[in-house]
């Protein structure tokens, strides 16, 4: 199997680890088969769009969510490190407003699967991170959803990167939870 999966705290949210094949010229590995994901996480999931994004040092971006046309996002980091958050956000779930993070980086070449229902989120550590993401759904601007970072109701543990998170407007502008629009 070319993926290793650990299943989080989160029901659903799995660190994806490919098998790396490395020797004095480099290394390649295979970051998305969708034959071998479906097998190894029981996630058959259909990609209709990659995204791609750079970022500095304390950049925080999220927590995202898009509403009827909910995303499940596949990320990783090609470049640099990150903390990375997936949050919950479907008010029937059990598991309602908790969330889970993991280090995503260049070097351990993790990936995480976020399904659809859940925030997400990520703060660079590093003086510059290169994001990747699949999603199984478009984006609609006018879906778009965010959740405030920094809600004490979340007690999300971001890593210190040694100064306040650079947030854009729109993030630093989200409601807490128990007021922002999400799924039933």
């Amino acid at each position: 199997m070319p993926f290793t999966v650990t299943p989080t705290a989160l029901p659903g949210v799995l660190i994806v680890e490919p098998k790396v094949f490395g020797d004095t010229r480099g290394f390649f590995y295979e970051s998305y088969n969708r034959r071998d994901f479906a097998e190894a996480t029981g996630v058959d999931a259909d990609f209709v769009q990659d995204n791609h994004s750079a970022s500095a040092r304390g950049v925080l971006r999220g927590i995202h969510c898009q509403l009827q046309h909910a995303q499940g996002k596949l990320v990783r980091v090609i470049s640099g490190s990150v903390w990375d958050v997936a949050v919950d956000l479907r008010r029937g779930s059990a598991h309602f407003g908790r969330w889970v993070g993991a280090e995503l980086s260049a070097d351990n070449r993790r990936q995480l699967w976020v399904p659809p229902g859940f925030g997400h989120a990520f703060i660079t550590l590093s003086e510059r991170a290169e994001f990747l993401y699949k999603t199984t759904d478009y984006w609609y601007p006018q879906h778009e959803r965010s959740v405030r970072w920094d809600d004490p109701d979340l007690a999300i543990a971001w890593p210190d990167t040694g100064a306040p998170p650079t947030l854009a407007a729109k993030d630093a502008a989200a409601p807490p939870l128990r007021d922002a629009e999400l799924y039933a």
